[in-house]
């Protein structure tokens, strides 16, 4: 990109605002190890001026007439203030996220996974299915390497079962996702 485009570039109103966005998401990620009271209270003191001010702009922008209508920077500053109240309830709890991308990730898997299942073709294949879904994205979703928490599952598992090839529900407990019992390798580098 030669020098004039990269003036263009950051002249742009969509540079300006991603300048923004960027701001307040560097100050809420450095907020994610508080408590959820803590969060909020900095998410008071130091983000809610930069979220004000950045839909502050985004009108100012729309009075001016600094973007054409139709054009798709336009479109993604209307949705911002049409979203605004949305787009703001972070900044009244401290649990809530910033945005909604872990639930969006966790459906994504899900989404992909739908083309493959039409090829299910009976209950229990559904079933099956579904079980193991739930299992992966549980393990996911508590941060376990999900291979090694698999492997580990079926290596328990047939050592639980009784003569009558049942397998006693409180002997399941230590192999849930979220005990505290699992192996290290069933954990990803993230949390060791």
């Amino acid at each position: 990109m030669g020098k004039g485009n990269a003036k263009a570039v950051k002249a742009s109103v969509a540079y300006k605002a991603l300048i923004r966005i960027s701001a307040i998401y560097d100050l809420e990620g450095a907020l994610k190890e508080l408590t959820p009271e803590e969060r909020l209270k900095e998410r008071q003191s130091s983000i809610r001026p930069l979220v004000e001010e950045y839909f502050a702009w985004i009108k100012d922008v729309f009075k001016q007439g600094l973007v054409l209508p139709k054009s798709e920077t336009a479109k993604g500053l209307a949705y911002s203030i049409n979203q605004e109240e949305y787009l703001k309830v972070f900044l009244t709890d401290g649990e809530v996220p910033i945005d909604d991308s872990a639930s969006e990730q966790a459906l994504r898997n899900f989404t992909i996974g739908r083309k493959n299942w039409v090829t299910i073709n009976t209950v229990r294949g559904a079933e099956a299915s579904a079980i193991i879904y739930s299992i992966t994205e549980t393990a996911r979703a508590n941060g376990l390497n999900v291979y090694y928490y698999i492997k580990y599952l079926l290596e328990q598992l047939v050592t639980l079962i009784d003569e009558q090839g049942n397998i006693e529900q409180s002997k399941l407990e230590p192999l849930m996702p979220w005990s505290k019992n699992l192996p290290d390798d069933c954990y990803s580098k993230r949390r060791r």
